[in-house]
């Protein structure tokens, strides 16, 4: 955290609220720097000390956070014509998908309605692991590992996994902390591999499970405890 910040953000990058949030908070009189109530648009240098009051009488939003299996052939954002979002089919209208998954691919994707996970998520500067298992019509070749952990360039690129495992003859298992466009079908098509089924099993410490396509469920107790401690988040405030 560089100082002097702007102390909505700083609210936001403890992890307590989103900058809305935290300016919602401020203007409510809840929120003090150095002892004194903070006024929107102060900023925090490393040695002040900022309070947040907990106020009994105003109503917490209770976040959400679900673990859905993303059917392939269903669009992230924004369907065009004739197709379908995860909005339209997942039950849960209220939340947002947390990333991308391309229409071809399946697998866990994470639904909220906190705004203070996106950037923390999602964000390269964290690396969070993902893993996917991927299907492949061709053998694999024995060299493939050594290549994709060492990367490959593609279209000015460089796309690199940070670990590969050989599943089957036909399947591997690979792990990534960056999330660029078409990454693995780019990665694969560079050792000549032809993606026939690609499914994301695992985000961070969430796994898919035994969830099949279109089903969901609600982190809650200890799952959820954990998921938010491991990106540096608390419960609402």
């Amino acid at each position: 955290m560089q100082f002097p910040i702007r102390i909505n953000r700083y609210l936001a990058l403890r992890g307590l609220t989103t900058r809305r949030g935290a300016d919602e908070f401020i203007a409510l009189g809840l929120v003090k720097l150095n002892g004194k109530k903070a006024k929107l648009g102060d900023r925090v240098e490393s040695a002040d000390v900022v309070e947040v009051i907990r106020d009994k009488k105003r109503k917490v939003k209770d976040f959400s956070y679900v673990v859905y299996y993303k059917p392939r052939g269903v669009i992230t954002h924004s369907p065009q014509e004739n197709e379908q979002s995860i909005g339209d089919i997942s039950g849960f209208p209220g939340l947002f998908p947390l990333g991308r998954l391309d229409k071809a691919s399946e697998g866990l994707i994470l639904l909220t309605d906190d705004g203070r996970v996106t950037d923390r998520l999602l964000h390269p500067r964290f690396a969070h692991e993902k893993e996917y298992l991927a299907t492949v019509r061709e053998k694999i070749p024995s060299n493939a590992r050594m290549i994709l952990e060492n990367g490959v360039e593609n279209e000015g690129e460089m796309l690199v996994a940070k670990k590969i495992q050989t599943a089957g003859p036909h399947t591997l298992s690979i792990i990534l902390t960056e999330g660029k466009r078409h990454q693995i079908r780019r990665m694969l098509d560079a050792v000549h591999l032809t993606v026939e089924k690609l499914v994301r099993i695992r985000v961070m410490g969430v796994h898919l499970g035994a969830l099949k396509p279109g089903q969901s469920r609600v982190l809650k107790g200890t799952a959820r405890a954990s998921f938010l401690k491991s990106i540096g988040l608390k419960e609402n405030i």
